[in-house]
């Protein structure tokens, strides 16, 4: 099966990096994006969107929601009657349908953590892909990481939870090495106990099937320095910051699809 990305930004080169394993081309409107892909992450360049089209049996339209009608128009005749997924957040598979007729459409919501095998990818389970076609997607995305299938209204929320999520961790990452490193430490050993810790409390949760409060339980000794830390972040809100930050993110993707 070969998989083909219009556009090679930053979420294409994740995903492509993820699925190294399979067979994978990309074309960009910036010849310097297709030749990084090629160079750094082995993928098959092309000169123009139609000859990937000709190319490829999938193809990941990764270009921004705000130009994908611009760049997908001039493809529709390449596009038709091939098998095409969308990962552009606001975009619904009823305007994906109207935008290219001719084609099987699904709705794919992944994140930057492909790139190391480890992203959280959720799939609309509203398609016009055939059965065999849509699990294709799911064994796609599955090579970079987790995949769950929601309902397509369902997707808003995955956007704000873990779509965007990278970008909340990494500052949480980055606050606390900061803080580490006021306390002493050096710039890299604090990011890496930072990262470490959080990688290692991620996999608490889903290999024990632990509840996050459980296992904050478990650090937070009565009377001890954990307990002491949680009340800070709690009087200073970082619970209401991070729910709130998560609604913004989810009131600007359902703005995006009006």
């Amino acid at each position: 099966m070969r998989i083909g990305f219009i556009g090679a930004g930053n979420m294409a080169s994740a995903i492509l990096r993820g699925i190294e394993e399979m067979e994978r081309g990309c074309y960009d409107v910036s010849p310097e994006a297709v030749k990084r892909a090629e160079d750094s992450l082995g993928a098959k360049g092309f000169p123009s969107g139609e000859a990937l089209c000709a190319w490829a049996d999938v193809i990941v339209l990764a270009v921004k929601p705000q130009v994908l009608s611009a760049a997908v128009k001039p493809l529709r005749d390449a596009l038709a009657g091939k098998a095409v997924v969308s990962i552009a957040a606001g975009w619904t598979l009823h305007q994906l349908s109207e935008l290219l007729p001719e084609s099987r459409v699904c709705r794919v919501m992944p994140n930057t953590p492909a790139m190391v095998g480890e992203g959280m990818t959720a799939i609309a389970k509203e398609t016009t892909l055939t059965e065999s076609e849509f699990d294709c997607v799911k064994s796609i995305f599955a090579a970079a990481g987790r995949v769950v299938v929601v309902a397509e209204n369902l997707l808003t929320a995955v956007t704000a939870v873990s779509g965007s999520g990278p970008a909340y961790v990494c500052m949480v990452m980055e606050a606390m090495a900061d803080a580490g490193v006021r306390e002493g430490l050096s710039r890299a050993a604090a990011l890496e106990l930072a990262a470490q810790t959080v990688l290692g409390t991620a996999k608490m949760v889903l290999e024990t099937g632990m509840h996050p409060a459980v296992l904050r339980d478990m650090v937070c000794s009565p009377a001890g320095t954990t307990i002491e830390a949680v009340s800070v972040l709690e009087e200073r809100g970082l619970r209401a910051a991070l729910e709130a930050a998560v609604r913004a993110c989810a009131d600007k993707a359902e703005k995006m699809a009006k």
